[in-house]
């Protein structure tokens, strides 16, 4: 035989390339997992002692080793299937292209299947997963029998039924007390009077009648509270009115079940409007105090002389991350030149950030009480974002703890 080429060498390097990828399928030996590269090598490989004793071994017990490939082969065909597409509906053979791309796959003439249809139509008597057959070929869903999954969807029937028996209840009901009161009027409905003709005594009467109505105000001078009051006191005096009409002349009579099911039914309605309206104004409420926080709003901290960083990548990669001095403010908008190409942009506050400086150079502080300062950096606190400065105020010397975003470098520091 001859030498094996060096590391590093052409033919070294030859040897790997034409080693990386998939090989022809004929010159593979499952049995050794050995891949040969042309029919040479393979004749070689049969023919070595260790070939042929993996075959004794083979011969021996083929059933173990027929079985120990087709699980390996099944356990990786799922495992893509249940990874890479869930419960989809896919085409066999795009899993199976997918697994054999890895080249340490079983090779499915190791496995007692012989073709891929056969292991399809196998997944599908075994309930592994919906097998379905086209003209495209065949396709599989895999079947999620996952204990989390199915008590997932047990529950989710559970509630589906218990809102089911629910509205089924409620149904009853209602059908129970339309035939009470179908029942109970019938018992009490009397023979309607006979027809008799109109005589008119004296013709030269004349009815007059004299209706005095006071005009109605306009929904617009009526505020909301009393305008939903007023509805919906005429609206109970009106039912009331149509509940005493069917009562008797001596108002010993109760309600039947349907009438009190319609009282029910108003008093639901009375209250569904009184929450309505309650929202309405807890909303107009919110927003009014919502509105009085914008105006509220917290001031620019763009000043004029200070250092800044650009954090926006709508400029391009040029510009990110590049420091800059502020020049001039004007209508919240800050105008800087970049310090390492003396470029000039307009920017918002946004796309700007505060510079840290070392400890020992002058900054300004930018909000608060002590807005516009002068300070010195004295310590930077990492683990909280703040800093120690030292400033000067009312004629002595103090020292404060500010946040990073409420001070930033000066340009002449």
């Amino acid at each position: 035989m001859g030498k094996k080429a060096e590391v590093g060498t052409p033919k070294y390097l030859a040897n790997k390339m034409k080693a990386k990828g998939l090989q022809k399928l004929r010159w593979y030996c499952q049995m050794c997992q050995k891949q040969c590269r042309d029919e040479n090598g393979f004749k070689c490989h049969t023919t070595s002692e260790s070939h042929q004793r993996n075959l004794l071994m083979f011969a021996d017990n083929p059933g173990k080793f027929m079985g120990e490939f087709s699980k390996e082969f099944y356990d990786g065909f799922m495992d893509i299937l249940r990874r890479q597409y869930g419960t989809k509906r896919v085409l066999a053979n795009k899993v199976y292209q997918d697994y054999i791309g890895n080249k340490q796959h079983v090779h499915m003439n190791a496995t007692r299947w012989c073709t891929l249809t056969g292991f399809v139509r196998f997944l599908g008597k075994a309930g592994h997963c919906v097998v379905d057959e086209t003209e495209k070929g065949w396709f599989i869903t895999w079947i999620d029998r996952n204990p989390e999954t199915l008590a997932r969807q047990e529950r989710k029937e559970k509630k589906k039924r218990m809102d089911k028996d629910d509205e089924e209840k409620l149904m009853d009901f209602v059908e129970k007390q339309v035939e009470k009161g179908k029942a109970s009027k019938g018992d009490e409905e009397e023979a309607p009077p006979e027809p008799r003709e109109f005589v008119r005594t004296d013709e030269e009467e004349k009815i007059s009648l004299q209706l005095k109505l006071a005009p109605k105000p306009s929904i617009s001078a009526v505020p909301l509270p009393q305008l939903i009051k007023a509805e919906l006191k005429d609206d109970d005096t009106k039912s009331v009115r149509s509940m005493k009409s069917y009562k008797s002349d001596d108002g010993k009579r109760k309600l039947s079940g349907l009438e009190e099911a319609m009282l029910e039914d108003m008093a639901m309605k009375k209250r569904k409007v009184q929450k309505e309206y309650r929202v309405k104004e807890e909303n107009r409420l919110k927003e009014e105090r919502l509105s009085s926080d914008d105006e509220e709003e917290e001031e620019s901290w763009l000043i004029e002389g200070i250092i800044v960083k650009i954090v926006t990548k709508a400029l391009g990669e040029k510009y990110h991350n590049q420091k800059a001095v502020i020049t001039k403010v004007k209508d919240g908008q800050a105008y800087v030149e970049v310090l390492s190409t003396g470029h000039k942009l307009k920017l918002g506050e946004d796309h700007l950030q505060t510079v840290i400086p070392q400890p020992g150079k002058h900054v300004l502080i930018l909000k608060g009480e002590y807005r516009g300062k002068k300070a010195i950096l004295e310590e930077v606190l990492v683990d909280r974002f703040k800093a120690y400065l030292l400033f000067k105020s009312k004629d002595k010397y103090i020292t404060k703890e500010v946040p990073y975003e409420h001070f930033s470098k000066l340009e002449k520091s």
